[in-house]
């Protein structure tokens, strides 16, 4: 993945195991100038303990209000499945309603088992975004 692919600032960080494995890989993307994060995509493989969250509210949702430093409590509201057309493909999408209004959350399953998360800050998420994301490979999630 090249960061220079996308606009404004870009960041990775890999949620590891304790027995080392990969247990997420997140990436952070700033497209508003410095001001804050907009948008917060979250890579995890099937055995990872954070795919999961007791309360229903993911856990790129409430990283993504920790940048922003919004401190208010969030709380699951509602999930609900939507259709997405993916060229021929047709994509299965989670659209997680939360009580931050502000907030707009969908998850998705990748073939190889892999949930892809993605959290946006004041801007909903379009079906065009799902056309512009590269999965990242497999291999990322892979104990070596």
């Amino acid at each position: 993945m090249d960061p220079g692919d996308w606009p404004g600032d870009f960041g990775a960080m890999i949620l590891a195991g304790q027995d080392g494995s990969c247990q997420g890989i997140f990436l952070r993307y700033d497209l508003l100038g410095g001001r804050g994060p907009a948008m917060l995509i979250g890579n995890v493989p099937q055995e990872s303990p954070a795919r999961e969250s007791e309360d229903g509210v993911p856990l790129e949702a409430r990283e993504l209000l920790a940048s922003l430093e919004n401190e208010e409590e969030v709380e699951f509201v509602s999930a609900e499945d939507f259709p997405v057309m993916l060229g021929d493909d047709l994509l299965i999408v989670r659209k997680v309603k939360v009580t931050e209004e502000r907030l707009y959350c969908s998850q998705f399953g990748r073939s190889d088992g892999v949930q892809v998360t993605i959290a946006s800050w004041d801007r909903p998420i379009s079906d065009d975004l799902y056309q512009l994301l590269k999965p990242l490979p497999a291999e990322m999630f892979q104990q070596g």
